[in-house]
């Protein structure tokens, strides 16, 4: 349970340089795991192998053959989790970004939401980072709650007929998704590439 000395409120401007030091470091934390998943695909190392010998003709090294085309795409992979999870996404219909704060006024975590893609798909978390010395004491299922009541009075300003929220979650961020399933979110999907999942969708009816 959150503890009760936790609010969840919109971020204040000048909390903006703090938020996105936390979405970053977020990322950190999983980039590694997520590259080291993809690169480790039938499909990637076949690429990879495949590169590798092209630059055996080109470069003398067979050592920087083998390693660059892994250094690369381990850096473009990092590159495009940043891109997509390390910064603040543009203010939506539901409002925010919202952060999660302590009664000493520490900035422990940060939630941002957006419409789904069509009509009656409800909400999308499109950003759930928490900092790492305050993660595993209920920031994040405080974070979650706050979400579904955002959604939910979306759903009904919108005149749906039913509240739903949806969570991207990270191929290697097993911990968030442990969370979810005990908050009662169900595997929806997946998006990838080469037909390997980088990142699961999980939805939940509210």
């Amino acid at each position: 349970m959150a503890p009760s000395h936790l609010s969840v409120r919109e971020m204040r401007e000048d909390e903006k340089p703090l938020v996105l030091e936390m979405l970053k470091a977020g990322v950190k934390d999983t980039e590694n795991r997520v590259a080291l998943h993809a690169l480790t695909r039938p499909p990637a190392l076949l690429l990879l192998a495949a590169a590798s010998s092209g630059l055996r003709f080109v470069l003398a090294s067979f050592a920087l053959a083998l390693l660059l085309p892994v250094f690369l795409a381990v850096v473009a992979m990092k590159l495009g989790l940043r891109a997509r999870w390390g910064s603040l996404p543009p203010p939506s219909s539901l409002g925010g970004p919202w952060v999660a704060v302590r009664g000493s006024g520490d900035v422990c975590g940060v939630l941002a939401l957006a419409p789904g893609s069509n009509a009656g798909y409800g909400a999308r978390v499109t950003r759930l980072s928490v900092s790492r010395w305050h993660r595993r004491r209920g920031v994040g299922r405080q974070l979650l709650a706050f979400a579904e009541s955002r959604a939910r009075a979306w759903a009904g300003s919108m005149g749906e007929t039913r509240a739903r929220l949806v969570v991207p979650v990270a191929v290697a961020a097993w911990g968030v998704a442990g969370m979810l399933e005990g908050c009662g979110y169900q595997p929806e999907g997946s998006w990838g590439c080469m037909g390997y999942p980088l990142v699961r969708e999980f939805g939940k009816d509210l």
